[in-house]
């Protein structure tokens, strides 16, 4: 009797975990959802695009099933493309115009153009700011000629919108004493007195000019409207920008520029459906990327196609476009 009832149990038992088995088997819930790994490019740990890349990841793994996504701290927008091209990550966050540069293969991608990157999102601005010092009584870009202007390290992109805004100004390198720095560089020398002028592009309020500003008062050059609309019909990754006045203590005046975008991109290796899903979930949970960064407030769906600069993921652009 007891060996019978013994035999019953162990039965019902094996019964259950057939039944566990098939039911696993089958596609129960998500753990039977087909795995899909994704690396996400983003730049370095104390920059803007690592916590993004990071929310974006955690976004993505929340709401596609499988999902398995990881951002990676890099060199950011350059080395994130040669990653794409060499299929070493699916997705990165880059900027639009040097990633124009890459799709068409101008500029510091001259003759290593890439073919194999799509569009997902545009983010947000980051902005071009041409810094100087109130003492110096420049008050225009048209005032630069025979002035010493840091442009940003040689062949940045920094050092690019540089050459391009002077370019809509009718000002040549030539015509300036132009100091390749970095922009960390540039600040330094435009505290010491060392240049008239510091450019960068950069989200704003950006670290290194409110150090400068808590220094010296400082002016901010704007770019003008007929400047800007001859860079953005030649150069279709510009977008017009307001720095809202008050942005750097003691500057209390509203400056008209250009920026140029943050932006997530793809390989070609990431079908429509898929690059549809990771612009839902995205789109889905703005909230999330805002408490990662204060720029996520400036990500939004309906400026998501803004200043687009290559191919688009099909699905991601008709989310989009919905």
């Amino acid at each position: 009797m007891k060996f019978s009832t013994f035999k019953k149990a162990l039965t019902a038992g094996l019964a259950t975990i057939v039944a566990v088995a098939v039911f696993a088997g089958c596609g129960g819930g998500d753990q039977g959802a087909k795995k899909q790994f994704l690396n996400i490019a983003t730049g370095g740990t104390a920059g803007t695009y690592y916590p993004i890349g990071g929310a974006f990841a955690e976004i993505l793994n929340k709401e596609i099933p499988g999902m398995n996504a990881s951002a990676q701290s890099t060199g950011a927008t350059v080395a994130n493309i040669n990653m794409l091209k060499e299929g070493s990550v699916d997705l990165a966050i880059v900027q639009n115009d040097i990633t124009y540069y890459a799709v068409n293969g101008t500029e510091m991608f001259d003759g290593k153009k890439v073919d194999n990157i799509r569009g997902i999102a545009t983010l947000y601005p980051e902005t071009c700011q041409f810094v100087t010092l109130e003492s110096s009584g420049i008050k225009s870009i048209s005032e630069l000629k025979g002035k010493r202007v840091a442009v940003g390290a040689a062949g940045s992109g920094v050092e690019a919108n540089v050459r391009q805004i002077l370019a809509a100004y009718g000002i040549e390198y030539s015509d300036i004493d132009a100091q390749y720095l970095s922009f960390a560089e540039g600040a330094n020398a435009l505290k010491d007195g060392n240049v008239d002028v510091a450019c960068l592009t950069a989200g704003y309020p950006t670290a290194s000019v409110q150090d400068i500003a808590s220094q010296h008062k400082i002016r901010l050059l704007s770019v003008d409207g007929s400047q800007a609309d001859a860079l953005i019909a030649k150069y279709p990754f510009y977008t017009k920008t307001v720095i809202p006045a008050g942005t750097y203590a003691g500057f209390e005046q509203e400056v008209p520029t250009v920026s140029v975008m943050a932006m997530l991109v793809c390989t070609d290796k990431v079908d429509d459906k898929l690059g549809g899903d990771i612009a839902k979930a995205i789109f889905k949970n703005l909230d999330r990327i805002q408490s990662a960064h204060a720029v996520g407030k400036l990500i939004t769906k309906e400026g998501a196609l803004k200043g687009i600069s290559l191919p688009m993921n099909k699905g991601a652009e008709d989310f989009l476009k919905k």
